[in-house]
């Protein structure tokens, strides 16, 4: 008969689960930063282009004629490269963290970027993805995972989205919910077959298009709390704060900072426990998209990640987040 574990032998085992997989230091306590000011990514930035088909349809530029801040930002387009009747293809120009960067999963961290769309911006209902966070993925897993967070734009507006494959998903229109969600509630897309659906957590203000109409019922499990209005997609250069803590079991959240307006906090069951699913969270950015018949341009500059808010971001916000 197998002797019931101490108490300090099971804290030793859930911290042991905590940690990076064999091999691989755990460097997500150490400040990241690029303002892409030389002819590559910094030393100590933490990122890379990855090389792949789809990011072959992408181009990255080191450029000093729209910059945020500095002399340089980069500049990230995707021209068309997928057949128009591949539903399947994407084209990418998606900057990546580096493998032994990359930050354990559930772990809180902050992340920092500035980017401007180049005009005009498409008002288009298509898959377009800026910023995207996502569960390391295992060689051969079942299942298409989504990112847990991403920013998106839907019919020429910001919005931004949360997945999750353990929440409960409540359609819109029965008893409990006739005409829409409950308070505190997030709007949800349908699930797909892994019970993987997608939530709306933020959207510029405008008028409901198409695409924010798919978003047919709510879930519980994913708790809203607005904060304040997405700047508009053709405004110029924003200042994004992030702060994301993936917690498919319940305890996860995420805060939304633009421009120094904290726009959003979201809590609950945020993210992936599938099967095949790796042991850290990563972020890329860089524009994203279905196949399509233009060049798609966005600016990006200051990039900052670190495991405190003052690592990323102004004093002032970081007081209001933390209260």
């Amino acid at each position: 008969m197998r002797a019931a574990p101490t108490a300090a032998l099971l804290v030793a085992f859930l911290t042991a689960a905590m940690l990076p997989s064999p091999g691989r230091a755990d460097t997500s306590a150490t400040p990241l930063a690029d303002g892409f000011e030389g002819d590559d990514f910094a030393p100590g930035g933490g990122l890379f282009y990855k090389h792949n088909h789809e990011q072959s349809a992408g181009t990255v530029v080191f450029q000093s004629q729209v910059v945020r801040s500095g002399r340089q930002s980069l500049d990230l387009s995707v021209r068309p490269l997928c057949p128009p009747e591949s539903e399947l293809c994407s084209e990418r120009a998606e900057i990546w963290e580096k493998p032994d960067v990359l930050v354990p999963y559930g772990r809180q961290t902050w992340y920092a970027l500035s980017m401007q769309l180049a005009q005009p911006v498409s008002t288009e209902r298509h898959r377009y993805v800026m910023m995207q966070w996502k569960r390391e993925i295992d060689p051969g897993a079942m299942g298409d995972y989504s990112p847990l967070l991403a920013l998106r734009l839907m019919e020429g507006r910001i919005a931004v989205t949360v997945d999750t494959d353990t929440g409960t998903f409540a359609p819109i229109g029965t008893s409990e919910r006739p005409t829409g969600c409950k308070p505190g509630e997030a709007m949800a897309s349908p699930p797909d077959e892994y019970n993987q659906f997608r939530t709306l957590v933020a959207i510029e203000p405008g008028v409901m298009g198409p695409e924010e109409a798919g978003f047919t019922g709510c879930t519980p499990d994913i708790r809203v709390t607005p904060r304040g209005a997405l700047p508009a997609a053709g405004s110029g250069w924003v200042d994004y704060v992030f702060s994301v803590k993936p917690g498919p079991t319940g305890d996860g959240r995420i805060d939304v900072v633009a421009n120094g307006k904290w726009i959003v906090t979201v809590e609950g069951k945020i993210g992936h426990e599938g099967p095949q699913l790796g042991e850290h969270m990563y972020f890329k950015f860089g524009p994203y998209r279905g196949g399509d018949g233009n060049v798609w341009r966005i600016y990006y500059d200051d990039f900052r990640r670190g495991p405190a808010c003052t690592d990323v971001a102004d004093a002032a916000i970081c007081a209001k987040i933390a209260d």
